[in-house]
C-alpha cells in the first residue's frame, strides 16, 4: 500500500509586531491573497498603538517561539519621536546599535503611504488622515476615511493580488532612509517574503544578536 501519511512541511515561523489596526488588517489582507511565499509561517500581533511594540516585540522575541520577529510601523511627522523610541528601546533590548534598522518596516509618513501605492503613484505628504482622505476617497470610494474599523475593512477590499503587482513595483522605487518623507523599506521585505532563500532570517539573527 502506498503511503498514506501526511507531508509536513516545515514552515518558517515569522511575527510581525504591528503598531495599530491599518498595520494589522493591511498585511492580514495581503496573507489572505497568498502573494508570499507558502515556505513563510507569518503571524500577526496588533499592539494598539505604537508606544505598545517595543513590550510586544521583546514578550515575543522572548517567547522563543519565531525564528524571526519584525515590527510594522509608521514614523509618523518629524522629529519622529516616538518612532525613534521604538528603535532606541529595540536596540537596547538587543545591545546592538543598528538592531531597530533590521527588524522595522516603515512608512514614512504612515502606512497609508504604502497602502496607497496599490493605487496610485503619488507620495503621502502628511500622516493626517484628513489631508490623505481625498485620496482614499478617490480609489477607494471610503468618505472620511479617519481608520476606523469599517472603513479600515473596506479599503482592504481594493487591496487584490493583481494591483498588489503594481504596489510591489511602485514601493521598491522609494527612498529607504526612515527620515525621508515619502520614504519605505516595506519593498526590501516584499522581495524576502516572496523569495525562496530563508538565509536572510539568519542574517538578520546574526546582526541582532550579541
Amino acid at each position: 500500500m502506498p503511503n498514506k501519511l501526511p507531508k509536513f512541511f516545515d514552515n518558517h515561523k515569522i511575527c510581525i509586531i504591528c503598531e495599530g489596526n491599518e498595520e494589522y488588517e493591511y498585511l492580514n489582507r495581503l496573507k489572505n491573497l497568498k502573494v508570499w511565499n507558502e515556505q513563510y509561517d507569518i503571524s500577526l500581533v496588533n499592539a494598539g498603538g505604537n508606544g505598545n511594540i517595543p513590550a510586544r516585540y521583546q514578550d515575543r522575541y522572548q517567547n522563543g517561539a519565531d525564528e524571526l520577529v519584525l515590527v510594522f510601523c509608521d514614523t509618523e511627522k518629524k522629529p519622529h519621536e516616538q518612532y525613534e523610541d521604538i528603535k532606541r528601546k529595540i536596540n537596547e533590548f538587543h545591545g546592538v546599535d543598528s538592531a531597530a534598522n533590521e527588524v522595522i518596516m516603515f512608512g514614512n509618513p504612515c502606512t497609508m503611504q504604502i497602502i496607497s501605492k496599490h493605487w496610485t503613484d503619488e507620495n503621502l505628504k502628511s500622516p493626517a488622515k484628513p489631508v490623505n482622505a481625498p485620496l482614499i476617497k478617490e480609489y477607494t470610494g471610503v468618505e472620511n476615511y479617519k481608520g476606523r474599523a469599517d472603513q479600515i475593512r473596506k479599503v482592504m477590499e481594493h487591496v487584490t493580488a493583481e494591483n498588489y503587482k503594481d504596489m510591489s513595483r511602485r514601493v521598491k522605487k522609494l527612498e529607504t532612509i526612515d527620515t525621508i518623507t515619502g520614504g519605505s523599506n516595506f519593498g526590501r521585505f516584499i522581495e524576502l517574503f516572496e523569495g525562496g532563500d530563508v538565509g536572510w532570517i539568519y542574517e538578520i539573527n546574526n546582526r541582532i544578536e550579541v
